[in-house]
């Protein structure tokens, strides 16, 4: 549970490097919250009314998402928005790779063919381990290489 909140508690923190540990059980907590969410819909009949909405007026559906138990889904969206970026970047930072790669992977997401592949580029490079000992973006979060294993 502690590597699951601490992007939270680490909430705006860009800097420093996280690990692999730390952003896959963020990640996973994000999958544990939606999916009790969209069960909730369910339970509540939420989910039944997206059946329903008009065809004719394409964002209606978002209307039937977002009222009732719908509505917890967008506000953790809203909170987890930023500890998500931040815990993206630090893990960047643990592969001795910049921060803006990030913004790079987003933005080449939106391109057709192009954006599978590099979302697929992004989960491997989350996948990866990082950079063993200190790199420029700080200390390794393993403790891997400290010097003063030797002394």
């Amino acid at each position: 549970m502690h590597w699951m909140i601490l992007p939270l508690k680490r909430y705006a923190e860009f800097s420093g490097r996280s690990r692999r540990m730390e952003y896959w059980m963020f990640a996973l907590l994000n999958v544990i919250v939606m999916a009790v969410v969209f069960l909730l819909m369910g339970v509540t009949g939420s989910l039944g009314d997206v059946g329903t909405v008009d065809p004719a007026n394409p964002l209606a559906i978002y209307g039937t998402l977002f009222t009732g138990v719908g509505l917890l889904l967008a506000v953790w969206f809203l909170a987890i928005l930023i500890p998500g970026i931040a815990v993206g970047v630090r893990r960047l930072h643990d592969r001795n790779m910049s921060g803006w790669w990030y913004l790079g992977f987003i933005v080449v997401s939106f391109i057709p063919f192009i954006g599978l592949i590099a979302s697929i580029a992004f989960l491997v490079v989350m996948l990866l381990p990082g950079t063993p000992g200190p790199n420029r973006f700080g200390e390794d979060p393993k403790g891997r290489g400290a010097s003063e294993v030797f002394e």
